[in-house]
């Protein structure tokens, strides 16, 4: 099954989540998709941009399917966990912009995956963010926390982990964990006309002053000898 497809539209790279029936979660497969993306991507010539939106009315990613997770041997289990947090490092590190237009819930590791994109749109009347690890006992991994760090407001970030509070659109705005929110009519337009504006940025620049804004994720990427472009 499909977990997601990659289409270019002028100098815009478009990732559409299209595994909505199982949350667009996280497996070893659903990695191995991203990472081919991401390799297609990066591989670019060019000015551009990404844009990472989704297809299904309700979720727009709800982190690891834990289901999956809790049925794999312990050694797959440790594969899993590394292969996600390099991941997260190497969207947060992109070498060109990233923009997420967040049309319904984001709940774990689906927040962690909108926190690494350099621009946040979300809807604003339905869909929730929520770091719901206090509320199923796991912690976050050192990495994750790296990637809750990411987050523009420290005090949202503190209380959204600690909680588990789920918040919508227009109160993540108010709190800066997004950019902006939106109806949900306007939502798509509104990020694909921001990752156009965003795609003529000089490429070379925008990378090293984002990689430079991010020096905790800078340096796990050294500490994994994660290849960047």
């Amino acid at each position: 099954m499909s977990t997601l497809e990659l289409a270019r539209e002028g100098n815009v790279h478009v990732i559409t989540l299209s595994n909505g029936e199982r949350d667009n979660t996280f497996t070893l497969d659903a990695l191995a998709a991203w990472r081919t993306a991401l390799d297609q991507v990066e591989d670019s010539s060019g000015d551009g941009c990404l844009l990472i939106r989704c297809d299904h009315p309700k979720t727009f990613c709800n982190g690891i399917d834990l289901a999956w997770l809790m049925a794999q041997p312990a050694e797959t289990v440790a594969r899993f966990i590394t292969k996600l947090e390099n991941f997260l490092i190497r969207l947060s590190l992109l070498n060109l912009p990233v923009v997420a237009a967040i049309n319904g819930n984001a709940y774990a590791g689906g927040a962690l995956l909108a926190n690494c994109c350099d621009f946040r749109l979300m809807r604003a009347d339905r869909g929730r963010l929520c770091y719901s690890e206090i509320n199923i006992k796991m912690s976050f991994t050192p990495v994750m926390f790296e990637v809750v760090r990411l987050q523009h407001d420290a005090q949202a970030a503190w209380e959204m982990t600690m909680t588990g509070r789920a918040i919508g659109g227009e109160e993540a705005a108010q709190r800066r964990v997004v950019d902006r929110a939106l109806p949900l009519e306007q939502l798509d337009a509104a990020a694909r006309q921001l990752a156009g504006e965003l795609a003529g940025r000089h490429r070379p620049t925008y990378t090293q002053l984002k990689r430079g804004l991010r020096p905790a994720m800078m340096a796990l990427a050294r500490e994994r000898n994660i290849t960047l472009r």
